[in-house]
C-alpha cells in the first residue's frame, strides 16, 4: 500500500473547501451518493473507504461548513498492455448536491483526483462516464466496451450445474480463473485484491461460481434480474462443460426470461457460446476513457513492448529515433543495437514526415496506444493521425489491440 500525506483543504468560491473525506463524512456521503445516483452507492463507498487497502485517503469531499455538497472517489488500477504493468487510477462515486450543481465543484475534484494519482504513481486515468463530459478533463474514449446480446440457453447437461454465490474463500480461484481468461489479451485491467472482497459485499451485481465436485471451473458476475432479464458479465471458465453450466444456471435465475452475455471474444466462454448468439450485434459505439497525463513517462515505460514489436517485425533502425508528434510537442526514442533509449520530449512540430515520423492528435493518442485499430485503422478516418513517410514502421510499432476491462461497476 502507498501513503500519501492528506494534502491541505482548498478553500473555493463562496467559503465551501475540498479536503479529504473524514470518517464523520460517511453518513452524508453515503445520502448524498443515494439520492445523485443509486441506493447501492452508499454501501459501495463505505466498502471502498473502510478497506485497509484504500481507506479513507482514496475520497475528498467540497463542504459548506459541516455540510457535504459534492464528493468523488480514487480507486488504483492497473493496466497491462502485453507484460508491461501499468499503474493507474479510477475515478468513481462522484456526485453533487442539486443546490451546488453549476459551480465547478466537480471541475475542482477531478484536479484533487489527478494530483493524487500523479502522487501515487499512475500513469494512466481509466474510467466509465457519461458521453462527452469527461473529455472536458482530458479524457478521451480509447478501448472498447464489449456488446452483451441476448444469448439462448443451452440444452440441458448431464446435470444441474451447481452454481453458487461466490464466497471469501473462493478468490484465489476465481482471480485465477481470470487470469487465465485475460491472459489472451494484449490489454487487460483485472480486479485488484481490495475489490475482489468489495464485489462479494456489495449489492449492485452478484458473483457466482460452478463448481465440479471440490474445483471451481467457472465464474460470473450477474446484475440483479430485471424485466425478466438478467446480465451476465465477467464469464472465466476452464472448459466448454463449465461455460455452457454457468449459463444454464445464471439462467435458471430468470425462469422464461433471457440472459444478455457480455462478449469476450477468443475466450472458452465465447467459443463455448458461439452457436448461441445471434448474427446482429449492437452498431453504437461504446468505449472506456482513458486519460494520459504524461505522454514522455508513459512511452517510456511502454519501450520494452515497442522494443519487441521492432523486433518481431525485421525493422533495423539502430542509430536512428523514432519519433512521434502531436502537434504541439514531440517526442524521440532513440533506437539502439540492443533497445530503445529513453524517452525525450521536445516543443511543437507540426510536421513529423519531414523527420520521418508520425503524427498523432493528443486526443488519439490513447487509442492509439491501446486501442482496437491500431496506427493504420486511425488513419484511415482521422486525418490528424498519420504514419508518415515509414508506414512499415509505424504498423509495427502500433498495431490493432485486443483489450479486456474488469470494473467495479458493469457499464452497461
Amino acid at each position: 500500500m502507498i501513503v500519501t500525506a492528506a494534502p491541505p483543504p482548498v478553500p473555493l468560491a463562496d467559503g465551501l473547501v475540498l479536503r479529504q473525506a473524514r470518517p464523520a463524512d460517511l453518513d452524508q456521503i453515503g445520502a448524498l451518493l443515494a439520492e445523485r445516483g443509486e441506493p447501492a452507492d452508499a454501501l459501495d463507498h463505505r466498502l471502498v473507504v473502510t478497506d485497509p487497502d484504500t481507506g479513507w485517503p482514496a475520497c475528498a469531499v467540497v463542504v459548506d461548513g459541516d455540510r457535504v455538497v459534492s464528493t468523488a472517489t480514487l480507486l488504483d488500477e492497473e493496466l497491462r498492455l502485453a507484460d508491461v504493468r501499468l499503474p493507474a487510477g479510477q475515478i468513481e462515486l462522484v456526485a453533487t448536491d442539486r443546490e451546488y450543481e453549476g459551480r465547478g465543484l466537480v471541475r475542482a475534484l477531478m484536479r484533487w483526483a489527478h494530483d493524487r494519482s500523479a502522487a501515487r504513481g499512475h500513469l494512466l486515468q481509466i474510467m466509465i462516464g457519461i458521453p462527452y463530459f469527461y473529455r472536458l478533463f482530458g479524457y478521451e474514449y480509447a478501448v472498447d466496451i464489449p456488446p452483451a446480446p441476448v444469448v439462448r440457453t443451452p440444452p440441458a447437461g448431464d446435470g444441474t450445474p451447481v452454481l453458487r454465490a461466490a464466497r471469501p474463500s473462493d478468490i484465489p480461484a476465481m482471480a485465477a480463473l481470470q487470469d487465465m481468461t485475460q491472459s489472451r489479451f494484449d490489454v487487460a485491467v483485472s480486479h485488484p485484491a481490495a475489490r475482489w472482497r468489495w464485489l462479494l459485499a456489495h449489492e449492485a451485481s452478484t458473483v457466482w461460481v460452478v463448481e465440479r465436485g471440490a474445483d471451481i471451473v467457472a465464474t460470473g458476475r450477474t446484475t440483479p434480474p430485471d424485466d425478466d432479464e438478467v446480465l451476465l458479465a465477467e464469464a472465466a471458465a476452464l472448459d466448454r462443460a463449465a461455460a455452457l453450466d454457468l449459463l444454464r444456471g445464471v439462467a435458471a435465475l430468470v425462469p422464461g426470461g433471457q440472459v444478455r452475455a457480455v462478449e469476450r471474444a477468443g475466450t472458452v466462454a465465447a467459443a463455448a457460446w458461439s452457436d448461441l448468439l445471434p448474427g446482429e450485434r449492437r452498431a453504437e459505439a461504446e468505449q472506456y476513457y482513458i486519460r494520459v497525463p504524461d505522454v514522455a513517462a508513459l512511452l517510456d515505460r511502454l519501450r520494452p513492448v515497442l522494443w519487441r514489436r521492432l523486433v518481431a517485425a525485421g525493422i533495423d533502425r539502430t542509430g536512428r529515433d523514432i519519433v512521434i508528434s502531436t502537434f504541439g510537442a514531440h517526442y524521440r526514442i532513440p533506437v539502439r543495437a540492443d533497445g530503445l533509449g529513453a524517452v525525450t520530449a521536445g516543443g511543437a512540430m507540426q510536421g513529423p514526415g519531414a523527420a520521418g515520423g508520425a503524427g498523432v492528435a493528443p486526443d488519439y493518442l490513447p487509442a492509439l496506444l491501446f486501442g482496437p485499430h491500431g496506427i493504420d485503422g486511425l488513419s484511415r478516418i482521422r486525418p490528424d493521425v498519420y504514419p508518415g513517410p515509414d508506414s512499415e514502421l509505424f504498423h509495427a510499432l502500433f498495431p490493432p489491440l485486443t483489450a479486456d476491462v474488469l470494473s467495479y461497476y458493469l457499464p452497461y
